[in-house]
């Protein structure tokens, strides 16, 4: 095929970057979370071309440096405007990830001592403000000595499988928001299989919100929350009893949550505040001093959670409103608390209220430097205020720009 000139479709554009880059349908469908199917939708023209978020995943797999080249309109822009890129240490931790070796000989880690590693560095993970080059220097050592340890009979190694499923757990927030989506897909499945080779509703319940959010992230509505549901009936039996831990139910309501936000993109506003006010009902009955560590489920996040569904559904006023009900410093997560800050300039932006949204990143990047250099809406703001910046205010965002990591 030639190259496509002029203003070819951006399914035939599609195509012809596939081909030249030697990848069959189904895998670059497997790289974006799609099927093989909706591939060939797309570069047939049966379907719609993808939204920005989806393009984005599909330049990354077929390694497009320009968004031109998919979308034609003769106008350059740096794929890393929106997606950022890559952590140094990512690398690194990809190696661990696909390192199977065995080593003979060697003896494994403690399942004692590697529960307290991954204790700490759930700790570390949301402590810092440098959060990803912190889990950069940790997560590699931790991955492969939990694997090693999940790999040996006896009758440590359930609860070594169980520890195994927290790392992945913890390395999807470090692969997340990074040109590598194959990694995330990667660490979300292999943290369910883990949880299902423990056998352990609570583990599998962790590992299945992750993959919520992958499936979420893609599109596919149904498969996310049909998975959070069998997660949830999985954990009802057990939530009832007293000598249940209150992490069962705090993972139960950050599913819900999820499944929230779920109808909350697909812009289905009664189910989002259903689902909401349903896990917002299980945080305050954990009480205020509850937080969940893997997902930060609380009353402060169910707050900020509210924030975000405005957005989605596009009730900026709703979700402004949300906004000032909350004290951001409730929250203990400092990356999480960025990412609030990103969403509330967000909902800014949708009134197109520039220099409110600008001071909330500016907030954002004060907070937490690393959420918001990786955080796709943010860069996309902060692209649109280069272009456009409030009165007076072109320094500040080309100095934030450039802070952030974006090209001016």
């Amino acid at each position: 095929m030639q190259d496509p000139k002029g203003e070819a479709p951006v399914g035939t554009r599609i195509k012809w970057l596939r081909e030249r880059a030697g990848m069959s349908r189904p895998v670059l469908a497997g790289l974006v979370g799609r099927s093989a199917e909706w591939i060939k939708a797309v570069e047939t023209g049966r379907l719609q071309p993808p939204k920005l978020p989806m393009l984005l995943r599909i330049a990354q797999a077929l390694e497009v440096k320009d968004l031109a080249e998919l979308t034609g309109n003769g106008h350059a822009v740096s794929v890393a405007v929106f997606a950022g890129e890559q952590h140094e240490a990512l690398t690194e931790v990809r190696y661990a990830l696909t390192d199977y070796r065995m080593t003979a000989g060697l003896r494994a880690s403690s399942v004692e001592h590697l529960a307290i590693r991954l204790d700490q560095a759930w700790k570390i993970r949301h402590i810092s403000p440098d959060h990803r080059t912190q889990l950069g220097a940790l997560l590699p050592g931790l991955i492969r000595d939990a694997q090693q340890a999940a790999r040996i009979p006896g009758p440590t190694r359930r609860k070594a499988r169980r520890i195994l499923a927290g790392v992945y757990q913890l390395a999807d927030f470090y692969v997340a928001y990074q040109p590598a989506p194959e990694l995330v897909w990667l660490v979300a499945d292999r943290a369910m299989n883990e949880g299902f080779e423990a056998d352990d509703p609570y583990v599998i319940a962790c590992s299945t919100w992750a993959m919520v959010q992958a499936l979420r992230d893609s599109g596919r509505w149904e498969e996310a929350i049909g998975i959070a549901r069998d997660a949830m009936d999985q954990l009802a039996p057990y939530l009832g009893r007293d000598e249940t831990p209150d992490d069962w139910r705090g993972i139960a309501g950050a599913l819900e949550a999820e499944v929230a936000y779920v109808h909350a993109r697909r812009g289905r506003y009664g189910e989002a505040w259903e689902h909401w006010e349903a896990a917002d009902g299980t945080a305050r009955q954990l009480g205020p001093g509850y937080r969940h560590v893997q997902t930060s489920f609380s009353v402060p996040v169910m707050a900020a959670h509210a924030t975000t569904l405005g957005v989605e559904l596009r009730r900026s006023a709703e979700a402004l409103r949300a906004a000032r009900e909350l004290d951001a410093e409730t929250i203990v997560s400092v990356p999480r608390r960025s990412r609030h800050y990103i969403e509330v300039a967000r909902a800014y932006s949708q009134r197109r209220e520039a220099a409110a949204a600008f001071a909330m990143l500016e907030k954002a990047q004060q907070t937490a430097p690393e959420t918001i250099r990786y955080n796709g809406f943010a860069r996309e703001m902060l692209h649109g205020l280069v272009k456009s910046p409030p009165t007076g205010m072109s320094r500040d965002v080309r100095e934030l720009s450039r802070q952030v990591g974006l090209p001016v």
